[in-house]
């Protein structure tokens, strides 16, 4: 690919180099660190080779830095601007005082019913990928739901279905802050997550939270993907399948997240096993959104390009994304990640108006989710190196996303 002379779209490659310069490691020592080649390094700080999860966090622990740092995150000017980044510390307190009595002049909850509604409201502001509203939303809420458990201070099902708002609230947290690159606040949220889960009475709410923590331990590298493929493979044994749609649905979903974690580790046997497995349970539930989780035919074909990029190839996933139909009613969210899987396979093919077409379709979908995932930035990063001079259109999508 020719360069651009901006000095703002080296991405992952420029951040890796400045910090190797920093620890004073050549090339080949910080690879023989990292157990990578010192070319593939190079290729890579050149922005000549895709950085894979797997690379990305093994040079971090080489670098003595979070993942977070090389992928530039969090993106503090865009999350200003969406005033996400003053509504992080409230998060962090409402999960702080997640056990604490209620305030003794705070108003009553709102009765139940309410609550319900207010955390389905959560759960649709996740489908879109509004994590500005989340952010303004969940700690009052969250809150609130503390002090109705306090009050609720007998076993029952009232009292069980108020854990189980409260792991959805949490859930809510976990997303907004794995979105910005906030990670401690998103293991925290898990935290939490589970213990209101275990409280909820919904085996398969426990299933979730595992799944959303084998996603959180991508960021570790390889024993990180090892303890993901543990959760799944724990939270598979733990629940069983009942023959409910609902349950088969979170384990498909807990399959595809297998297919992943597989697919990083470079087993591509094990990681087509998982996807078998999730297609054939695909077929028996059809399209479904239990629990969030958008688990169907069509998940599967979205997961099957996933993982082919996530092994580097992109040929194999464009392959798999002609066949991806997204309804008009898809999660925003979901269907903006296919996009942006789309975009990563078509720029590193060359298909570089394809690849700007598809990050446009991303922001079309889900314009927040968009403006701070690590992969458009990347994405957007390469594909001005690979022009001499930087189309209008292009310039301002990346001004707009912060490369």
């Amino acid at each position: 690919m020719p360069y651009g002379t901006d000095e703002h779209t080296g991405g992952i490659g420029r951040r890796i180099a400045e910090l190797r310069v920093v620890r004073g490691y050549s090339l080949r020592q910080l690879g023989q660190r990292a157990h990578v080649s010192a070319s593939m390094l190079s290729m890579v700080e050149k922005g000549d080779r895709n950085a894979s999860e797997e690379i990305v966090a093994a040079v971090a622990r080489a670098l003595d830095v979070g993942v977070s740092n090389l992928r530039g995150q969090p993106y503090r000017e865009q999350l200003q601007q969406d005033r996400i980044d003053r509504m992080i510390e409230p998060l962090g307190g409402a999960l702080d005082n997640w056990d604490l009595a209620p305030d003794p002049a705070a108003p009553p909850p709102r009765p139940l019913e309410k609550l319900r509604a207010t955390v389905a409201r959560t759960v649709e502001m996740r489908a879109a990928a509004n994590l500005g509203g989340l952010a303004e939303l969940l700690p009052p809420l969250i809150a609130e739901i503390v002090h109705a458990i306090h009050l609720h201070d007998r076993p029952g099902r009232s009292r069980e279905e108020l854990h189980g708002l409260q792991a959805e609230a949490a859930r809510g947290v976990w997303r907004v802050a794995y979105r910005v690159g906030e990670m401690h606040l998103a293991r925290l949220a898990l935290t939490r997550m589970a213990q209101a889960a275990a409280e909820s009475g919904d085996p398969r709410q426990v299933a979730v939270e595992r799944w959303m923590r084998a996603q959180t331990s991508c960021e570790g590298g390889r024993p990180g993907l090892d303890v993901g493929l543990r959760l799944v493979n724990q939270a598979l044994q733990d629940l069983g399948d009942d023959g409910t749609p609902e349950t088969r649905a979170v384990r498909g979903a807990l399959h595809l997240k297998g297919s992943i974690l597989s697919s990083r580790q470079g087993d591509k046997d094990a990681s087509d096993a998982w996807l078998e497995e999730a297609r054939g349970l695909s077929r028996e539930t059809g399209e479904t959104r239990s629990y969030e989780l958008t688990f169907g035919p069509t998940n599967v074909k979205l997961h099957a390009v996933a993982a082919a990029a996530d092994r580097d190839k992109h040929g194999l996933a464009l392959k798999h994304g002609a066949g991806v139909h997204i309804p008009e009613d898809y999660p925003p969210g979901r269907a903006g990640h296919f996009y942006i899987d789309l975009a990563r396979a078509q720029v590193w093919t060359a298909r570089h108006d394809e690849a700007f077409a598809s990050l446009v379709k991303a922001r079309e979908v889900a314009p927040q989710m968009t403006r701070h995932h690590p992969q458009v930035h990347e994405t957007a990063a390469a594909l001005r190196r690979a022009r001499v001079r930087v189309p209008d259109p292009l310039r301002d999508f990346s001004l707009w996303c912060g490369v």
